[in-house]
């Protein structure tokens, strides 16, 4: 099957929406099939050889977050002669409704969409604005797919008709395998994310850190991702900081490995949240984990069997948390077991499969529906059958 795949933001910015994109095309390469993905990306980006760039991206801010989007007549352009080269048997759309890439990509595509939704943004006064400049090119989509039930209640509030939910998934044995890190080992704490944007949580985290420090005054802090490190610590007494260690940007080995050393890793993250991919990351790694108790990380963690939640932006509460962690191995141990057997149905093997299903499903729906027209012509034409 000849497969395109828009992703509508930035490759050379990592995020939850590209490393699913990314994932999903090597998972399909690997089964056979031949997979081309558009996405913006600077010049100087290395890709991967299935990526095709868009053009630079621009950051605008969107869903709390900043989004380094693509969109203008030269993208137009170049999206256009991506569909004609590509020849496409089915395109599969990520976030059609972002003025990006999978918006130009929806006007311009014949032929059976597959649209994903991932937003997770119930009060979003734009996207209902927007709807009526939307609703020309949604109606194009053959078959929407939701990575978790708060996008798809946000795709039905705002923009109407229904979704299938396939959550994002996961290489599992990846991270199952990755070997620890003797350096990253003993009284860990691990947080991935943009250091800078506050919706990851990590000020909520470094709150907390004094009231884990006074219990366990051994712990340290492992932060992994971008962002102003002596910014980040600003509010830490300085007698503190040292027990704060920042990795900047890591490897997806090193991620791995990182999830593989740490004793709890931490997602204090305080909202904008559809899904929650580091949640299963850090379990397929046999991380125990502990979040905020936002409704979409809850529904990822089992409701709390399969990681322990905290009250969302109470640094007393995730200290607390985080203590009783700390000192109670066989509660880890129990965490981690149970994360481990709660995150096979995130699995490629599985969502792969499902994914694949909803292709197979509207291309034989597109053939059938060109069989019927070819037959109502050749009728009209007075011709006989063959």
């Amino acid at each position: 099957m000849r497969i395109g795949i828009v992703c509508p933001y930035s490759w050379d910015v990592p995020g939850g929406v590209q490393f699913h994109i990314r994932d999903l095309a090597e998972h399909l390469i690997r089964l056979g099939h031949e997979v081309s993905v558009l996405a913006p990306a600077d010049d100087e980006t290395p890709l991967p050889p299935f990526v095709v760039s868009a053009g630079r991206a621009v950051p605008v801010p969107y869903n709390g977050s900043v989004a380094r989007l693509n969109f203008g007549f030269l993208s137009a352009a170049r999206v256009r002669r991506w569909l004609h080269e590509g020849d496409f048997d089915v395109i599969h759309i990520h976030e059609p409704a972002t003025p990006s890439l999978g918006l130009l990509s929806c006007w311009a595509a014949q032929g059976p969409i597959v649209a994903t939704f991932h937003t997770s943004n119930p009060r979003s006064r734009a996207m209902i604005a927007a709807y009526p400049i939307l609703q020309p090119a949604l109606e194009k989509i053959s078959a929407r797919i939701a990575v978790s039930e708060y996008a798809r209640r946000t795709l039905v509030e705002h923009l109407g008709g229904d979704a299938v939910v396939i959550p994002n998934g996961v290489d599992v044995g990846f991270f199952a395998s990755a070997e620890p890190r003797p350096e990253w080992q003993g009284g860990t704490i691990g947080f991935i994310g943009r250091i800078d944007e506050p919706r990851k949580g990590l000020p909520v985290l470094m709150r907390a850190l004094p009231g884990i420090l006074a219990e366990r005054p051994g712990t340290r802090l492992l932060v992994a991702g971008r962002g102003d490190e002596e910014e980040a610590v600003a509010g830490l007494p300085p007698e503190m900081r040292g027990n704060v260690e920042f990795l900047g940007m890591v490897s997806d080995e090193d991620k791995a490995r990182l999830l593989r050393s740490v004793d709890v890793y931490v997602a204090p993250n305080t909202g904008g949240e559809s899904f929650g991919i580091i949640l299963v990351e850090a379990m397929s790694a046999g991380a125990p984990v502990l979040a905020s108790d936002l409704d979409a990380f809850a529904q990822v963690l089992d409701q709390g069997a399969a990681g322990e939640l905290f009250a969302n932006e109470d640094a007393d509460a995730l200290a607390a948390a985080a203590v009783r962690l700390l000192g109670d191995p066989a509660r880890r141990a129990e965490l981690g077991e149970r994360g481990r057997r709660h995150v096979r149905r995130f699995d490629w093997a599985t969502v792969g499969a499902d994914i694949l299903a909803v292709y197979e499903t509207v291309t034989a729906g597109a053939a059938s529906v060109a069989a019927d027209e070819r037959t109502g012509l050749r009728a009209r034409l007075g011709l006989a059958r063959d």
